[in-house]
């Protein structure tokens, strides 16, 4: 289990700072298998990237009052970008359908992956390959009540998206 350090930088926020070089300190003093934990004003969607870039994975959850927390784990101890009521990906079956929507421009691999989706059986999964984080397509997963695990390839240079229809 990932233990997170918390950094809360909405008070550098509302004073009207930039809290980047506070994270980065943070993230620095991170133990191996670590993760940071970050209350922020709004959803820090530049600094998922960025987090990407340095080996971690996301997850998001919307708070009071418009504010967000944002867990960054380590991309190596297998956890990702997951729904708010995800489980392990061990816990997952294989993918019955696999998308590359690499080559494709927004708004057709949202529209293909959620096409593909509503297809499933309960329980069944579906993968598919992205050249961008797919934050769009999130909230329509939820409302239809699929949930996601995702995260970007060690390079950087693929999302791996894999959705779970509901049971």
């Amino acid at each position: 289990m990932t233990e997170y350090i918390d950094v809360d930088v909405r008070p550098i926020l509302r004073a009207g700072g930039e809290p980047f070089s506070v994270i980065m300190s943070a993230l620095e003093s991170l133990k191996p298998a670590q993760g940071l934990r970050l209350y922020a004003t709004f959803k820090p969607i530049p600094l998922f990237a960025v987090m990407a870039d340095k080996g971690f994975v996301h997850s998001e959850q919307p708070l009071d009052a418009g504010e967000w927390e944002v867990l960054f784990t380590p991309a190596a101890t297998k956890q990702a970008t997951v729904s708010s009521a995800a489980a392990a990906v061990d816990d997952w079956p294989e993918p019955a359908v696999k998308l590359d929507n690499r080559d494709l421009d927004p708004p057709e691999p949202m529209v293909r992956i959620l096409a593909a989706a509503e297809k499933l059986g309960p329980g069944e999964t579906l993968s598919a390959l992205l050249r961008r984080e797919p934050v769009f397509l999130f909230p329509q997963l939820e409302k239809r009540g699929f949930r996601w695990l995702g995260g970007f390839t060690p390079d950087g240079s693929t999302y791996e998206l894999t959705v779970r229809a509901p049971a």
